[in-house]
C-alpha cells in the first residue's frame, strides 16, 4: 500500500506503520493538508508571472528573450514538482495529484505558461479528495486545459467540439461510454464563448456564448458549461468509468472485476466522492492479491530511489540528470504525450528505459545515505538493500543475481533497484 499510494518505501517507513490499522491510516493521510506537510512548506513553488506577448512589431530578439523566459519558468516549475515530491513527509497527496495530473491531461509543450500549469497543478492537489463534480468543473474551466483543448477558440459562431469530446471520452464517460457526436456537438456549444487572460484567469463572454438550447445525452434546456458537467458527472457511465480508472492508477494495470467494480461504485455513491472512492480502492479484498503486478512508471521507480536513499535534490546536476532520464524514459511531469495522458504497464520496461534506469542508478546511488548497507555484514547486504529499498523478500533467481555484487554496496544498490522486485509494486 505504501509503495503505490506514494513514490518508493523505505524498510523504515514500513516499520513506522506496519502495525496500524489500515483504515485509519487512510483516512489520516487523505485527510492531511497537503500544504501544510512540512516537506511542502520547504519546497514553495515558484511565484512565475507570464511576461506579456511580443506584439507584431516585436523585433526577433524579444521574441527570442519571450520564449527563452517561457522555457526557464517551465524548467523550474518541473523541478520545483519533483522536488517537492522528494521532500514530503506524507507522499500520498503528491501520488493522487499525479494520477489527476496523467487523467486531465494537459501538457505544457502546447500551454507554455509555467504559471498558468503551476495553477492547474495546485487544483489538482486542493481537488483530487473532494466531490468529483466542483473538481471537473474547475478542470473544464482551467485556463491550462482551456488552451490546450482549444477552448479559447470555441465561439458561438465558429463551435469548436476538442473540450467537449474529451471532456466525456477521457474525463467522465469513456469511450463509448453513452454519448454520441450529436452529444460532442450540442456540448461544445454549452462550452462556447470561454475566454482566458495571461494571467490564468477564465470567463465567459456572453456575446460568443451560444444560449440557445440545446440536447446532451438525452436532456434539452439553455445548458452552458456548468449544466453540461453536471450532465456528465452524473451520467450512469461516469461512476464505473473512473472506478476503473482510478483502479487502474493505483491497483492493477488491468481493469477491476466485476466484484471489485461494484465495491468502488458504491463508495464513490451518489455524492461522488473522490475520497471514499480512493480509499476503496485500497482496502478492496483484491488490492493486495495484485501485490507485484504493477509495472512502475519512471516518475514512481526514480522518486522512489531518490526518496529511499535520501538522495539531496538541491544540486542543479541532479536535477538535470533527473530532467533527462524521465524525457528518455518518455515522463516528465507536465509534458504527458497527448490529452490520453502517459501509458501503463510493460511499455515502461523498453530497452531504452532499462538503459536509462541503469544510468540514473548510477548517478544517484553514491549521493545517496548507503550506510545500511554499508555496514552490514557481507552475508547480509543483500537483505539489507531490500530493507533500504522497501523489499521484503527477494526471489531466488534475484538473490543469486545479486551475490555477484554483493561486495560493493553502491553497485549492489544500483542492481537492486533494476530488479524485477523493484521494478514492479
Amino acid at each position: 500500500m505504501l509503495r503505490r499510494a506514494g513514490f518508493g518505501a523505505s524498510g523504515p517507513q514500513v516499520d513506522a506503520v506496519a502495525g496500524q490499522d489500515w483504515s485509519a491510516y487512510l483516512d489520516a493521510a487523505l485527510g492531511a493538508d497537503p500544504d501544510a506537510d512540512p516537506g511542502a512548506i520547504a519546497t514553495p513553488m515558484p511565484a512565475h508571472v507570464t511576461p506579456p506577448v511580443p506584439g507584431d512589431q516585436a523585433s526577433k530578439q524579444e521574441r527570442t528573450a519571450f520564449a527563452q523566459t517561457l522555457f526557464t519558468q517551465m524548467q523550474e516549475l518541473s523541478a520545483w514538482w519533483l522536488r517537492r515530491i522528494v521532500a514530503v513527509q506524507q507522499p500520498i497527496h503528491e501520488k493522487l495529484t499525479m494520477v489527476w495530473h496523467n487523467h486531465f491531461a494537459t501538457s505544457a509543450e502546447k500551454v507554455l505558461a509555467a504559471e498558468l500549469m503551476g495553477l492547474q497543478n495546485q487544483k489538482l492537489r486542493a481537488l483530487h479528495s473532494g466531490d468529483f463534480q466542483p473538481f471537473a468543473h474547475a478542470m473544464l474551466t482551467d485556463a491550462a486545459m482551456q488552451l490546450w483543448l482549444d477552448g479559447n477558440t470555441n465561439t458561438k459562431a465558429a463551435p469548436n467540439e476538442n473540450l467537449s469530446r474529451e471532456f466525456m471520452e477521457l474525463f467522465t464517460l469513456g469511450h463509448g461510454g453513452g454519448y454520441t457526436e450529436h452529444d460532442v456537438r450540442e456540448a461544445a456549444r454549452a462550452l462556447t464563448g470561454w475566454l482566458t487572460s495571461p494571467t490564468g484567469q477564465t470567463a465567459l463572454s456572453a456575446e460568443n456564448h451560444d444560449d440557445g438550447p440545446k440536447t446532451i445525452l438525452g436532456a434539452t434546456g439553455d445548458f452552458d458549461e456548468s449544466g453540461f458537467c453536471n450532465l456528465a458527472v452524473n451520467h450512469p457511465t461516469s461512476a464505473p468509468f473512473l472506478a476503473t480508472k482510478l483502479w487502474q492508477s493505483l491497483a492493477s494495470d488491468n481493469p477491476p472485476s466485476d466484484a471489485t467494480l461494484g465495491r468502488l461504485v458504491g463508495a464513490y455513491g451518489p455524492n461522488r466522492d473522490l475520497r471514499a472512492l480512493t480509499k476503496a480502492v485500497f482496502l478492496d479484498p483484491e488490492f493486495t492479491p495484485a501485490a507485484g503486478t504493477v509495472v512502475n512508471a519512471p516518475v514512481e521507480w526514480l522518486v522512489g530511489l531518490i526518496r529511499s536513499l535520501q538522495v539531496p535534490m538541491d544540486k542543479p546536476d541532479t536535477l538535470s540528470a533527473c530532467n533527462s532520464v524521465l524525457t528518455v524514459m518518455g515522463q516528465r511531469p507536465f509534458y504527458p504525450p497527448d490529452v490520453g495522458g502517459w501509458p501503463r504497464g510493460s511499455v515502461w520496461l523498453s530497452s531504452s528505459s532499462v538503459a536509462a534506469r541503469v544510468w540514473a542508478a548510477d548517478q544517484m546511488v553514491p549521493q545517496g545515505n548507503i550506510s545500511t548497507v554499508e555496514e552490514a555484514a557481507p552475508t547480509d547486504r543483500i537483505d539489507a538493500a531490500g530493507y533500504l529499498i522497501g523489499i521484503g523478500a527477494w526471489s531466488d533467481s534475484t538473490a543469486a543475481a545479486l551475490k555477484h555484487v554483493a561486495d560493493d554496496p553502491a553497485q549492489l544498490l544500483a542492481a537492486a533497484v533494476n530488479t524485477p522486485e523493484y521494478l514492479t509494486s
